[in-house]
């Protein structure tokens, strides 16, 4: 649909990775490899790799992508992502898709643009996976999230979600996944909003949309996308990947 566009945010000085989007799995750069699950979304009918590095953009370039050059100055993707968006007046929905998560399922970012088309009264939606091991749930590392009844975020913490205080178990517990589509209004507003309490004390960004009323419809899928989040976990990838 021409008004969905997914936005991969692309940057070359990660600290735990410098040079993150370009790293090859089987045969092509990391970044390739999102870039054609995103375009393989039914919804999307646009796909745009944003970085403010020529070394990505000239990569991006020669696998056919359309690339927007963006601000060095960006704190986060979600403030790179919003650049691009401002110059987009004709796009309804922006979907942030993560620059490092190869297997990314085309069929997560099309649930999560529906989930905005068939909801007027959300201004997000992102995603989740139930979480199997009780390990994970505990880890602060691993954001969960709680919903209500329609399946809207009530929370999202790096605490354990919800406390089942008698033990009785059979508690769901939801991963969060760091895929978002926005309304490009709300997008552009997010950007504009200053950090909030909640979100500057568990230092999760999605708690600031929480923080003014944003409503977010979570999208639950059975499992989450491999990350590339340091080089230890190229090999993982490309397991993920049929490599």
């Amino acid at each position: 649909m021409s008004s969905v566009t997914a936005i991969i945010p692309a940057r070359w000085a990660s600290t735990r990775f410098p040079g993150k989007p370009l790293v090859l799995l089987r045969g092509k750069p990391l970044v390739q490899h999102v870039w054609e699950r995103a375009r393989r979304a039914k919804s999307v009918g646009r796909v745009i790799v944003a970085t403010d590095d020529m070394r990505i953009a000239d990569a991006a370039f020669g696998f056919g992508a359309e690339v927007a050059l963006t601000s060095p100055k960006h704190p986060t993707g979600t403030d790179r992502l919003a650049e691009v968006a401002a110059k987009l007046p004709s796009a309804r929905i922006i979907l942030n898709v993560q620059g490092d998560e190869p297997d990314i399922a085309p069929s997560t970012i099309d649930r999560l643009a529906r989930e905005l088309l068939d909801n007027p009264r959300l201004g997000m939606a992102t995603a989740a996976n139930p979480i199997a091991d009780p390990a994970d749930a505990r880890n602060p590392n691993v954001v969960k999230v709680v919903t209500d009844r329609d399946g809207r975020a009530l929370y999202f913490s790096r605490s354990l979600i919800p406390h089942d205080r008698d033990g009785a178990g059979g508690v769901r517990y939801l991963r969060h996944q760091g895929i978002y589509a926005y309304r490009r209004k709300v997008l552009l507003d997010f950007v504009r909003w200053k950090p909030t309490p909640l979100e500057r004390a568990e230092k999760l960004e999605q708690l600031r949309a929480l923080e003014h009323g944003v409503s977010i419809g979570v999208v639950v899928v059975r499992r989450a996308s491999v990350g590339v989040d340091a080089p230890e976990d190229v090999a993982r990838a490309e397991r993920a990947l049929g490599g």
